[in-house]
């Protein structure tokens, strides 16, 4: 909702003849709260039952956190345009520690993200990693209540509902590294609907929708998705695009990573694409391959 209300206010804003409303849905991966996305279809379960909402004329445009977009859109939606991104790093809070470093063996640690957990169990794998489901002011009360010892969480959620002082330690992309398009807000529509892609064409910022292209464009490549513990991160500096990413089994055991460096004037999907071969040259086809399962 306050991904919505942001955009509806910018809307305002932008144009102050237009007529909005919000239309609040609760989505599939909202109601089922007891199992990990991984095992219940991944985060396009927040985006379906919205999607159908733009088919059916009840809705317009549809904002998702670009991380919970699937990496193929259904034929006849597009993303509209990407907004600037917030703070896309993962954050620790914890009530008594002060980073992952100190915290003592054995601990709970939660999350709801397998790429979080396989990074968490590579670096520090006398630690316990928990599933952790429910929106951000559950999450803490879980951690409030002595559930957790400590729990990772996107610094942007964090941010966006005013409770960054939560924030224990902001983890560096070298510490743990994003979700693809973690940070960065989607508006979507439907892809005939010319009148609102130029509408909604001031709130494309370049920069960030480059970044998220190029990580999406690698995750698609390995077949990102919930089941898959990858991240995948781009940012821009003198004009270049760096992209990393990683796969990895869900223990941490097995750990590919890269990165690549293009002008940001090229093709953001071919640098997601190089580095997907990069990685699977260095193995991740198999890693993918085991997590797969046999005969899938």
């Amino acid at each position: 909702m306050w991904q919505a209300e942001h955009i509806q206010s910018r809307l305002r804003s932008l144009h102050p003849a237009l007529k909005t409303s919000l239309l609040g849905m609760t989505t599939q991966g909202d109601r089922i709260l007891d199992t990990s996305l991984s095992k219940i279809g991944g985060k396009g379960l927040f985006v379906k039952e919205l999607e159908t909402a733009l088919e059916s004329g009840q809705a317009d445009i549809a904002v998702h956190s670009m991380k919970d977009v699937p990496m193929n859109l259904p034929d006849g939606f597009v993303i509209a345009a990407v907004t600037e991104r917030e703070d896309p790093r993962d954050a620790f809070v914890s009530n008594r520690h002060r980073d992952l470093e100190s915290l003592p063996a054995g601990s709970r640690v939660g999350t709801s993200s397998l790429r979080r957990e396989s990074q968490v169990r590579a670096r520090f794998p006398h630690l316990q990693v928990e599933p952790l489901r429910g929106n951000v002011q559950t999450r803490l009360r879980k951690l409030d209540e002595g559930l957790y010892d400590a729990v990772i969480l996107a610094a942007a959620g964090l941010k966006r509902l005013g409770l960054g002082a939560r924030i224990t330690r902001l983890l560096t992309p070298e510490q743990s590294l994003p979700a693809v398009g973690q940070g960065a807000l989607g508006i979507e529509c439907r892809s005939q609907r010319s009148d609102l892609i130029e509408l909604l064409a001031p709130f494309n910022d370049h920069q960030t929708r480059c970044c998220v292209e190029a990580e999406r464009a690698l995750s698609r490549a390995l077949a990102g998705s919930c089941q898959v513990p990858l991240g995948g991160y781009a940012d821009v500096s003198a004009g270049r695009i760096r992209l990393r990413g990683f796969v990895a089994s869900p223990d941490g055991r097995q750990f590919v990573a890269d990165e690549l460096q293009a002008d940001i004037a090229g093709s953001p999907q071919d640098l997601g694409a190089a580095l997907a071969d990069k990685l699977v040259s260095r193995g991740a086809r198999e890693i993918l391959a085991a997590l797969e399962g046999p005969g899938t």
